[in-house]
């Protein structure tokens, strides 16, 4: 079988929770779900023409995926949404439905997670006796992740490049986890936050989250993947989890499947906007490795420590953040401001964008409610005058849930 090579298809995933239809409390009954579509079989995965449905860890979260690469996005938001529905007639039967989001607001996981008992599940439980996997950074994350594709080592290694720029900023699209616990958390994305320091355990495994800059699959095996695989063996002696995706930085290569995963974007309130925010990071990341703004030796000349310190200003602040990093800057195009508000950059880009590529009709709509209206955490926050309020946050979630069951945007209440 072939290679697709640069932007020649996309992988894109997009995880959800179950709760129960009153209260919003999770349900842990993704495996009734999955068994439903499987005609009563215990199952892992269920496909369903362009879209299948799995499971991850979890037993509250399903995720839904393309069926393999997509060659284009343009209409996937429609196909996402029409199997959202289909499962959400599957919950109703159980009393549930499913809530958007990339953080549950008020979950308790150490005393409400419950693992994925089929399949997958000696490795769910290896992961668990290693990190604890009842902890926010483990079973109360939800994340849409996309999957770009690489023909040889030249492609993966600009790749690679592009999207370690792209990487710090993402949060200040896509943030949509300000709840924690029942309150606010004091960051945007927390989910990067609780992400950043999962596997902490083992620190090889997630890095600085924004990779280290290497370019060639033999040096990524040697500098990244040896070095998981060495830290982690006394505590694996079985080795369940060397494999590639151990590796929990921001974006992992897979050889495997000649691809890299970018995994840092929040799940949003419905498909539109989780595609919106794809179609806009993928079309960033092209322009990056297609050197529209700088050359392809500054992208990898780019270090880590300032990346990952603007990655953390994004995931406090989100479209708030001030950025500074003058490299960075430039290599996004900024080459005359020494500092920039990330929205202010991020409204700058997708005009920037635009002007390369069209983006379809509904999605430049769904980018001007994200760029006027800010990110879902900030709309979440403004629609709570009382955030820490359980009733509050309760009816507002009501809401995304419908905003989700409708294919819609949020936008908070005037005033």
């Amino acid at each position: 079988m072939s290679r697709l090579g640069w932007f020649e298809g996309f992988g894109i995933e997009i995880e959800y929770m179950i709760v129960d239809a009153d209260t919003l409390d999770i349900a842990p009954i993704a495996d009734k779900v999955l068994a439903a579509a499987a005609g009563g079989e215990a199952v892992n995965e269920v496909e369903r023409g362009a879209i299948a449905w799995s499971n991850e860890l979890a037993l509250h979260l399903i995720e839904l995926k393309t069926n393999g690469p997509a060659r284009t996005l343009d209409g996937l938001e429609r196909s996402f949404q029409a199997d959202a529905g289909v499962i959400n007639d599957i919950l109703r039967h159980h009393g549930a439905r499913l809530l958007p989001g990339s953080m549950h607001p008020w979950m308790d996981p150490d005393t409400q997670t419950q693992l994925w008992p089929y399949g997958y599940n000696p490795i769910y439980e290896a992961y668990d006796r290693i990190f604890s996997c009842r902890g926010h950074g483990w079973s109360n994350l939800q994340s849409m992740q996309i999957n770009l594709p690489f023909g040889d080592d030249d492609e993966f290694g600009r790749l690679h490049a592009a999207i370690r720029a792209a990487l710090p900023i993402l949060p200040a699209l896509a943030a949509s986890s300000p709840l924690v616990d029942g309150r606010p958390s004091g960051f945007m994305d927390s989910r990067m936050e609780y992400y950043r320091t999962n596997s902490a355990r083992i620190p090889s495994i997630t890095g600085a989250v924004v990779p280290e800059p290497v370019f060639t699959e033999a040096d990524y095996r040697e500098q990244i993947f040896g070095r998981m695989y060495l830290d982690v063996a006394p505590l694996d002696p079985l080795g369940l989890l060397r494999e590639e995706w151990l590796n929990s930085r921001g974006a992992i290569a897979r050889f495997d499947r000649s691809a890299v995963e970018i995994r840092i974007i929040d799940s949003q309130e419905c498909a539109l906007a989780d595609m919106a925010v794809a179609q806009t990071v993928c079309a960033l990341v092209r322009a990056l490795g297609e050197e529209a703004w700088c050359g392809l030796d500054a992208l990898k000349a780019l270090a880590v420590e300032p990346l990952a310190h603007v990655l953390h200003l994004c995931n406090r602040d989100a479209e708030a953040a001030l950025i500074e990093d003058r490299a960075l800057l430039s290599a996004l195009g900024c080459t005359h401001h020494a500092s920039r508000r990330a929205g202010r950059l991020w409204a700058d880009l997708i005009e920037r964008l635009s002007a390369r590529q069209s983006f379809p009709a509904e999605i430049e709509r769904a980018l001007e409610t994200m760029l006027s209206q800010g990110t879902l955490a900030r709309r979440i926050l403004r629609a709570l005058p009382e955030p820490g309020k359980r009733s509050a946050q309760r009816r507002l979630y009501a809401r995304l849930a419908d905003h989700l069951a409708a294919g819609t945007l949020f936008r908070p209440d005037p005033g």
